[in-house]
Parts: structure tokens; sequence; C-alpha cells
């Protein structure tokens, strides 16, 4: 008996470890490109996108952000597209940390994407799995990764609770922002009642066939800004509406996404459908949310740095355009449901409460 006692005894700090231990996300500063590293309690990691070449900075930040984590590899990778700003940092890290398996959209593409697509093939040369909607990345039991779109298809069923969209009959439509943005891999994790959008550069009008006339993937605990925040050509109403996140992260640049002008979103609404106003600015679109409980912004927007169209300064990562450090932020996800997202530069954190 008294050997069971000490066994239980020694034991126990290590159980209480593995219960305390949480799903991390991190939203790496890549300048209003995309990195997002995701590490699940048993520590599989899966990291998305890889923001720009500029002198392996990014490389750089994506690196100290796995050495944060602990992590000796990236075991998933997935490129979502094509265009510079989300693969163009995959050889430095390459050659930084080892990665397990590669994951993209296929071989089609524009002459203007040819260079990022060979460095994409060559770094994952024997190691790349093409996926189309409905594959999932083998991350672990406990957090499910389920692609939601690429190559220009979309899931053909809901998940998550998705349905009909009301709001789809009087949604204002625009023109595309792109082939290659329509293009992307989305994905939607799922962790035991926490979910998390990152539908990449997605742009308005592959929002509404995503959720019109049915919502292809419910209600959202996080969503990832599309397009970097730039919502003259994405979030339109009808999709933040039927996603209806509780937190959103703007991984924004410090003149790239919030309030950047897309002079491609020219409204191509048919006549006689009449568009309800919407809020026209980004971030305090994003704020009139029913439920929104929090929106969280990777760089001050200084193409438009008024108060009212930026988060509270404790919730921005990074104040400045020169001589920032490249701060992260962080949701640390707990397995009841509970998350508590810290901002990298201040320590400033907010716990969100399970639903």
């Amino acid at each position: 008996m008294r050997r069971f006692l000490l066994l239980a005894l020694l034991l126990a700090p290590l159980i209480l470890i593995a219960q305390s231990r949480t799903l991390d996300i991190y939203w790496i500063d890549v300048e209003g490109g995309a990195a997002t590293l995701v590490v699940t309690p048993s520590g599989q990691s899966m990291l998305v996108d890889t923001g720009y070449a500029t002198d392996g900075r990014d490389a750089k930040r994506i690196y100290a952000a796995t050495q944060q984590a602990g992590l000796k590899q990236i075991d998933h990778l997935v490129i979502s597209h094509y265009h510079a700003d989300h693969v163009g940092g995959l050889e430095a890290v390459s050659k930084m940390i080892p990665i397990g398996h590669f994951y993209g959209r296929g071989d089609k593409i524009e002459p203007a994407d040819q260079k990022m697509y060979d460095s994409f093939r060559t770094v994952s040369a024997g190691k790349r799995t093409i996926v189309k909607p409905g594959d999932r990345i083998p991350l672990d039991s406990a957090a499910q990764v389920l692609v939601v779109s690429s190559d220009h298809q979309l899931l053909n069923q809901p998940v998550n609770g998705g349905g009909p969209n009301a709001l789809c009959a009087t949604a204002e439509q625009k023109a595309t922002a792109g082939w290659e943005n329509q293009a992307g891999v989305g994905l939607l994790l799922t962790y035991n009642r926490f979910t998390f959008l990152d539908s990449i550069d997605m742009d308005w009008a592959t929002e509404l066939e995503f959720v019109c006339p049915v919502n292809k993937v419910g209600a959202v605990t996080v969503f990832q800004s599309n397009r970097h925040g730039a919502w003259d050509g994405a979030g339109a109403p009808a999709f933040l509406g039927a996603i209806r996140p509780r937190v959103i992260v703007f991984n924004n640049g410090p003149r790239k996404g919030l309030r950047q002008v897309d002079n491609n979103a020219k409204p191509t609404t048919p006549p006689g459908v009449k568009v309800p106003p919407y809020e026209r600015n980004g971030y305090a679109r994003a704020a009139a949310l029913p439920g929104i409980e929090g929106i969280w912004q990777v760089h001050r927007s200084l193409v438009d740095p008024d108060p009212k169209h930026n988060t509270s300064p404790d919730m921005i990562a990074n104040l400045d355009e020169t001589g920032d450090q490249g701060y992260w932020i962080k949701a640390s996800i707990e397995p009841n449901g509970r998350f508590t997202i810290v901002n990298g530069r201040n320590k400033f954190s907010k716990t969100y409460m399970a639903k």
C-alpha cells in the first residue's frame, strides 16, 4: 500500500501538468502577411503560411515562435496559396527547423506566381499533399482540422451547425479580388467546444458563395480576419452575420489590411436588390457584430490611426511602423472551451468563458 501511495504522489504533478496543457494559437507578426502557428496539448504542431521572404525577417519571427512553444519541428505546414506574403518565407523557415509534411492547393497557377509556386514545390518535394474541401489535416485526435476551401471549391455540405442564411436575400455582391485569392486553402479547427476559422484571403464574392444560401461552416469562436482585414473586398455582412465570431484577430500590417483600399471591390449587386445600409469601416463593422466579445490586432493601422477605427491599444501587438520587435498574439484554449488571449508586447490578457 505504501508503494502505491508513493507512486501516486510521484505521478500527481505529471498528471496535473498533462491536464493543464492548452491548445495554443500564435498569430505571428509578418507585417501584413500571414503566419499562424497551432500547437496542440500533445505537442503536435501546424503552421499555416510563412509570411514574406524579406531578408529572412519573417522566418526568424516564425522560428522564434516555435521556440517559445518548445517545438523541435513543425509537424504539418499548410501553404494556403502562392502569393509572396503567404509562401515567401518558406525556404528560410525550412532551413531553421525540420518540417514533417506539407499541404496546399493544386498546381494550376497564374504566371505572376511562378516563382513562389516553384519555391513551394522545391521545398516540399516528396512530402506534399494536395488537399480538397472535406479533407482533414491529421493534427491529432483532440484538435480536428477540416479543409473548407481549396482550388475554387467549397464544402458541399454544412458542418458545425451550419444551415440556411436569411441574410443572403439582401446581401450586397462585389467583384472578385483575384483568381489566386479565391483559390486558397481555408481551414476550420475544432477543439472540443472551441472553433477557429482561418479563411486566409477569401474575398467578398467567395464569402457569399460560402454562406449563401446555406452557411457551410456555422458559428465560430475565433475568426482570423480574411484578406488581412482589407474589408473593402471582404468582410461581407451576410458572411460575418452567419459565422457570428465571438473574437476576431486582425492579422494586418501597419499599412496593409485595415483601411487598405481595394480598388477591385466594385459592387455587382443585381438590379432590384435593395441592400440595407451597413458599416463601411472594417474595424467598426467587426465591433458592431452581435455577440462580439473581443477584437485583437497584430498592428495598429497607420493608414487609418483614428482610435475609433482600431481596437484598444492594450489589444494591439505592434503599435509603430519602425522599431517594433514583431510581437505576436497568442490564444491558449483549455479543454472545457475557456480561452485566454495574450498580447506579446505588453502581456495584457483577457479570458473568455466557455460557451
